[in-house]
């Protein structure tokens, strides 16, 4: 009996691991200042911690709120690692939002990230994961208060879930992505998309552009404005507190020679687990909406 409790212990802490709870995203740090200063710190604090600044913006077109896309040498590894759509987890997203008299900084949780985009190969890349959210934490130290509170849904998402997630019975799974459009090669599909942005396409622009290092993969996020952009759908669902800024932007992926963009009702629902559903069929067009939008840089 003795010889199987040592057993025991260990299934049980691998069944508490196993089953704990994620939150979409973690409140690293609060400040008292101008958005300026705050993103000039958010920004410094983020490279001194390794992470690289691929792009940023005004998400909403809301002067009280800053968007910061980063990637991070331990997100290339995973990725180059498992490939294919786990392209979409290679860059992260922090976020300032003046809320009340103070600027909410705020990132994606990279755990509940991970788990949600490398679904069961997510023990593969554990590590490299670990590694990021020290970073996180190591940058949000030198930018005002720390915090480091997860938030984004009252009682989170269990891991199991998360790597099996879907909204309810019907709705899209991660890997039930809108394929786009596909070419003859990574390189013909990215000259298109670099073809339409040079030329402009109503209610799109580019924030970032991320090539994996070592794949065929490359990351788009792009703000998306006009009637059913970003004004149209942020405000009926961003209505928690702290906001959920760091949701965007949206993103592309161009797999090879595929282009691919999560599946709306499941990107929305994945970044904001509490919906309800009386409030998601307030935006039940927002899912063809931005997939339309984004359409547009494919399309002859």
């Amino acid at each position: 009996m003795k010889k199987l409790f040592p057993f025991f212990v260990l299934a049980l802490a691998a069944f508490t691991v196993n089953s704990q709870s994620l939150k979409p995203y973690v409140l690293g740090a609060t400040f008292n200042g101008s958005m300026e200063e705050a993103k000039a710190g958010v920004k410094s604090g983020l490279t001194n911690a390794g992470f690289k600044v691929v792009g940023e913006y005004m998400p909403v077109e809301d002067a009280g709120r800053w968007l910061v896309v980063v990637s991070h040498s331990g997100l290339d590894k995973a990725v180059k690692s498992v490939g294919g759509l786990t392209g979409f987890a290679a860059t992260l997203r922090v976020a300032l939002t003046k809320e009340g008299n103070v600027i909410n900084i705020s990132y994606t949780n990279p755990p509940y990230w991970g788990n949600a985009y490398f679904r069961d190969d997510f023990d593969k890349v554990a590590a490299s994961y670990t590694k990021v959210e020290s970073a996180f934490k190591q940058a949000m130290k030198g930018v005002g208060e720390a915090k480091g509170t997860a938030f984004g849904s009252e009682e989170g998402v269990e891991r199991d879930d998360l790597r099996d997630y879907h909204y309810m019975f019907g709705m899209p799974y991660f890997d039930d992505t809108k394929e786009l459009a596909d070419f003859d090669s990574h390189e013909q599909a990215i000259e298109k998309i670099e073809s339409s942005l040079k030329w402009g396409k109503p209610g799109v622009k580019r924030v970032y552009r991320y090539d994996i290092p070592g794949t065929k993969l490359t990351l788009y996020g792009f703000a998306l404005s006009g009637e059913k952009g970003e004004g149209n759908f942020m405000p009926k669902i961003d209505i928690a507190t702290p906001k959920h800024t760091a949701f965007l932007p949206y993103e592309l992926l161009v797999k090879e020679d595929e282009v691919h963009m999560l599946h709306g009702r499941f990107r929305i629902a994945i970044s904001f687990p509490d919906l309800t559903m009386g409030t998601f069929t307030k935006i039940m067009s927002t899912p063809g909406d931005i997939e339309d939008l984004l359409k547009q840089l494919v399309e002859d």
